[in-house]
This record gives C-alpha cells, structure tokens and sequence, in this order.
C-alpha cells in the first residue's frame, strides 16, 4: 500500500480528554475515530490490525473444529426471558421497542441464542460434542465508557459455545479451549496469564480470565509469582482447577493469601464451564443409549477490540507504538526522502513491487513531506522495520534498515536490500 492511497489522518498533539496511553496513539496514529460516547469507528489502519487478530482466530479455531456461524446483533427478548435474564441482566443491556411493539435487544451476549439453536437441530448423543463460534460486534450500555476501546460500548468479540453429554466432557472440552486461548495468545504476542475468576451473570461454577499484565490496566489480579514463568499450554484439568492465580473479586473469598502479589491487568478473554443452566431453562435434552439428557454447556470469550489497545499498553515509547510482529498492520514502512531524485524514486517503487510480490504486507511512504514529518509518523505508526532511502542512497548507493523496537539501525547496499529485508522479517531479528 502506498501511503498516498491509505487514509492515515495522524494528529501531532493528543486529544485533551485521553488518559490511558494507548487510547491516545490509537487516535493519534489514526486507527480510531470517535463517533460518540464509548463507540468508535475504526479507520483503514486500525482495521488492518483487526484483521489480523479475526485471521488468527479463524485460523485456530477451524484447525480445533470449531464451526465458524454468524448470530443476529438483534435479539428477541423471548429467548432471554426463558433464561430469566432479561430483567436481571441490568441497565448495560440496550432494549429496543421495534413498530410492532415488539420488545428487542441489542445482544451483549449469545448463550440464550446458541442454546435456542441447539435445542433444535442437536437431537442425539450422536450429535456431541459440538463447537461452534462468531466473530460479531456486541453492545453493553456501560455506565462509564473510558480508556477508548478498551472500556468500549460498541465493542467487536468472539465467542464460542460448547455442547457435551455430560460433565466429564464438558470439563475435557473446556480444557481444550483454555489451551487454545494460550496458543492464541502467544502466536498474537501478547503473554497473558490464566487466572481464576467467578461466573457472574453467566452462571456455571468454572470460570477463567486471561490477563496481561501492565502497569496501566483497570484490573486488579492476585497470583504465586512462579507462575509467571509457567508454560500453561501443557496444564491438565486438574492443574487448570488449582492455579494459584485470582481475579480481586475471587481473591477476596480465599482464606490462604500469604503467597500472592497483586499486579494490575488488562483482561482479553473469559472461558465458563455453566453446564446445564441454559439447556435445563429451555427444556433442551438429547437421545441417549440411557434415555435423555441434558447436554452441558460452555460459552468462551475474547474481546477482538481489546487486544490492539492492551498490546499498544504493553509495547510503546514516548514516540509511538511498537507493534508485535503478529499484530502490525504492515511489516514493512519503507520511507523515501528523496521524491524528487528520480533515481531513488525508481528504487523504492522496484523495491516496493518486489516486496509485494512476495506476498510481504509494506507501507511505502511516497508522499512530499519533509523527512521529519515522515520519520515522526512512521515511529507513531509503530511499524517493525523501517526501510529509509535518504542521503546514504545518492553517496554509497546504501540505504538504511531501522528496527523500531531498539531504533538499531544497519547500512546496507541497496544489491542486498530485498533479500535482507526477508531475511530479517522471517526471523524476526
């Protein structure tokens, strides 16, 4: 993408009611525009990102046979007063009275949908287990919508839903989507820990949160240090049931608390094990070889809008952010300082083509700027490796690789360029 054909309306001063770092470099970068309270657009840069947290995810889930579907934002209240949730849920649910004085909702969550659809179509034990999962914008009226994206409104999120035979399975199923939601998270470069946490209003007596620990987060979490260093990938169920790790409100009703520090969080995913609540509700039963049963459920959350902000949270300076290589929406900003020298500027298009057609996700800033403005965008855009045509190019036939994350830089003759460059993006040097 050349940078005159992307939409990038970077700002050079912060907006003056931001007060969490990444909500700032999100506006001033670009990324987002706020529409009103607690609801955003994301602009062309933002959404590359987006996009590559959605393609991990498919990518993950479908590898697990976890059928991709796509529920209504739109629910009727009918489903949720079977469940009884809809007086109980509280002011965040957004109700809607349609021209037939019908009473809608604009869904916070799906597991009254998702156990509406499997008392139809699931029939047998034959039929389990299943998995299915959405990727879909969400609304929650928040009393106090803040931090930018990360305390959003209107916010993007993906879950999933679980159906088993009994409780035995339904646990091996959870099991198996607390492993994935590491894996997901390590392959996004964003090291959460796994914490215990309460069910709340979804119900169910196992419950996870996965958090990212930064100085910065609006949560409060309590854990043993030594998991810290812990790979959970390879934890059993019952590893899984005894971590040592707490969200506050779980901590609080511990009795042992002599080995936990606090730290604060970001939270980016909840996983619940609520077994028969919803299928009992709505009198949802299978054939059996022992006659009818009730399937047990699961429901496995991750806010796809959160993860930007939290990794920005994590990886930026005083200049911009420093994305992951997972995460970036380029992985190459190749920036030219001399546009009106025909000779480099017949260079950095070879170059960029050549990029391209190896399937290479590049930003080539070809506009008319003057170099300072260039250098202070491509750092606030926070792209791994910069790529600079400059001075060196008209003197030594050299141009300039710069790291953003250490600013390391290194010359090299512009006849090795392409194949240092993929070098260097394969191994994420």
């Amino acid at each position: 993408m050349k940078f005159s054909n992307f939409f990038i309306p970077t700002l050079k001063e912060s907006p003056s009611d931001v007060k969490m770092r990444s909500h700032d470099l999100m506006i001033r970068s670009g990324m987002i525009r706020q529409e009103t309270s607690g609801i955003y657009s994301w602009m062309p840069l933002g959404y590359r990102v987006l996009k590559k947290i959605i393609d991990k995810v498919e990518e993950l889930h479908d590898e697990n046979g976890i059928n991709q579907m796509l529920m209504p934002t739109i629910q009727s209240s009918d489903i949720w007063r079977i469940s009884n949730r809809y007086d109980t849920y509280g002011k965040e649910m957004l109700r809607i009275i349609d021209r037939n004085d019908k009473d809608l909702l604009y869904g916070p969550t799906n597991e009254e949908m998702i156990t509406a659809i499997g008392k139809q179509y699931i029939k047998s034990y034959k039929n389990l287990p299943r998995k299915f999962y959405h990727i879909q914008t969400k609304f929650r009226d928040e009393i106090r919508p803040r931090f930018g994206v990360m305390r959003a409104r209107e916010f993007i999120m993906k879950d999933a839903y679980s159906f088993d035979i009994d409780s035995e399975n339904g646990e091996k199923t959870y099991c198996e989507f607390f492993k994935l939601y590491l894996k997901l998270f390590n392959q996004l470069g964003i090291p959460v820990i796994p914490v215990r946490a309460p069910s709340g209003e979804i119900g169910g007596n196992l419950s996870h949160e996965f958090h990212l620990i930064v100085s910065s987060g609006e949560s409060e979490i309590f854990l043993d240090t030594k998991l810290l260093d812990q790979n959970f990938e390879n934890f059993e169920l019952n590893q899984i049931l005894n971590l040592d790790s707490y969200t506050d409100d779980y901590y609080k009703e511990i009795e042992n608390k002599n080995y936990f520090e606090k730290f604060r969080s970001i939270e980016l995913g909840h996983i619940f094990l609520f077994g028969t609540k919803y299928s009992s509700s709505f009198n949802f039963n299978v054939d059996s070889e022992n006659g009818k049963v009730v399937p047990y459920m699961g429901s496995y959350g991750i806010g796809i809008s959160r993860i930007p902000a939290a990794a920005i949270e994590l990886s930026n300076d005083k200049n911009g952010i420093i994305w992951p290589k997972a995460l970036s929406p380029f992985s190459v900003h190749l920036i030219n300082l001399n546009i009106d020298d025909s000779e480099c500027s017949e260079f950095c298009e070879k170059l960029y083509t050549e990029i391209n057609e190896r399937n290479i996700d590049i930003i080539y800033d070809d506009r008319n700027e003057r170099p300072g403005k260039k250098f202070s965008d491509a750092d606030l855009i926070g792209i791994p490796l910069q790529i600079i045509c400059g001075n060196s190019f008209k003197k030594n036939r050299e141009i300039s690789i710069l790291k953003r994350a250490n600013k390391d830089t290194i010359n090299i003759e512009v006849e090795n360029a392409l194949d240092k460059i993929i070098k260097m993006i394969g191994c994420n040097e």
